[in-house]
């Protein structure tokens, strides 16, 4: 059972190894609620994931600390395992799936951690890891489903709660459940009226599923940019704390994950990687109900691959109507193109590439497709562009 005593426990153990990361007033988020960012991406190691891995070793007996600890992670976990493991002076094993971005498994390693790559997906680490611990005697250190790594996550309520007394409402990302379940039970303890609002990846909604079916389902696989949060199956101890404290888990897309990345990079200058851009997702695009509360989003991470980041601004600028692809069907004959590109650049439009070919689908045997791809404010200036192409009696397809 969890006791809050062990949260201010945690609290004090955690003071020496953690930062207290400050709030953020992030007013550009969602204009019709007053939004605040916890970023714990500026955490040691870039994610919360630090708080509940320390406090759990830090309360290991010596004769655990003797035989190792092996932990299984999409790679923040891993992180504060090794970090924790190094602090105590504990070798550390870290099992981690194929796919985990590559910055995350090597700062994992730079902390001094071995390192077991296992095919597959977060699920496929954790049934590698129980069974290197099985075989070699390790202490297992599990991401989310323990009472002293909830209690080191929970460690976050607390401050929320200091930082911000007035807060109504509390949005966190879901993979496993122990960030949310460690939040709920501290915030909803001490103030019960305050909301605690969960977030999943579309293609990893494990904990969603579960809620809906009153008891805890396995996916048969999990699809999502937020790898942070990609889990098959919630765990046992964070289903039952989830169904008593948490107020209601919605899912975001993966285009809303970009759009909430690239908001977040452009506009609150933080970097943010998708399990920990989901929660601003969710507020930024209507998902959970904080129409004029006082919100707080948890950025529980910020290890996000450079490689990826790439990929998700340019989905991210397609999400908010940055960039946009026009297809024109027209006659193929002189100034036709030159024509389209003026009342593009009329409404303001950048065109960065033209690409152009024979409609062999159209009825005219000399029509064409132009394929334009161009810079925009919003989807509002696509719209105006589309309507104005349209006036000036151009067929868009």
């Amino acid at each position: 059972m969890l006791n809050l005593d062990n949260f201010y426990k945690a609290r004090y153990v955690l003071k020496s190894a953690i930062h207290k990361t400050d709030l953020v007033h992030a007013v550009k988020i969602n204009p019709e609620c007053d939004v605040y960012l916890k970023p714990e991406n500026l955490q040691n190691t870039g994610s919360f994931k630090i708080r509940g891995a320390y406090y759990k070793i830090s309360q290991l007996t010596d004769e655990e600390k003797a035989k190792g600890v092996i932990a299984c992670s999409a790679g923040n976990h891993a992180q504060g395992v090794a970090l924790g493991a190094a602090a105590h002076g504990i070798k550390a094993l870290i099992c981690l799936p194929e796919g985990a971005p590559m910055s995350k498994v090597e700062a994992t390693r730079s902390y001094g951690a071995e390192i077991c790559l296992v095919p597959g997906v977060y699920d496929d680490a954790y049934k590698r890891a129980i069974q290197l611990k099985e075989e070699k005697g390790y202490t297992f250190i599990h991401p989310f489903d323990d009472e002293n790594v909830i209690a080191g996550q929970g460690t976050i309520g607390l401050e929320l709660l200091d930082q911000l007394p007035d807060v109504e409402a509390i949005v966190v990302s879901v993979g496993g459940g122990g960030l949310i379940s460690g939040i709920a039970f501290a915030v909803k303890s001490l103030n019960p009226n305050v909301k605690v609002y969960g977030v999943q990846a579309a293609g990893a909604a494990s904990m969603v599923r579960s809620l809906e079916t009153h008891k805890r389902e396995i996916l048969p696989y999990v699809s999502t940019i937020a790898d942070g949060i990609a889990v098959k199956e919630p765990g046992t101890l964070t289903y039952d704390i989830c169904s008593k404290y948490v107020d209601g888990i919605v899912t975001v897309t993966e285009d809303e994950i970009c759009g909430a990345i690239l908001h977040l990079l452009e506009k609150e200058k933080v970097v943010a990687e998708g399990a920990g851009a989901a929660s601003v997702a969710a507020v930024m695009y209507n998902k959970v109900p904080v129409k004029g509360k006082k919100t707080i989003c948890v950025v529980s991470g910020g290890n996000i691959d450079v490689t990826i980041l790439h990929r998700v601004i340019k989905r991210g600028l397609a999400k908010s109507g940055r960039v946009s692809v026009i297809n024109v069907e027209l006659d193929d004959q002189p100034g036709n193109l030159v024509e389209v590109a003026s009342v593009i650049a009329g409404c303001g439009g950048n065109i960065t590439s033209v690409r152009h070919e024979r409609n062999g689908d159209s009825e005219k045997i000399n029509a064409c497709i132009l394929r334009i791809v161009c810079e925009t404010r919003d989807d509002e200036h696509v719209k105006h562009i589309n309507d104005e192409l349209r006036r000036k009696g151009f067929k868009l397809i």
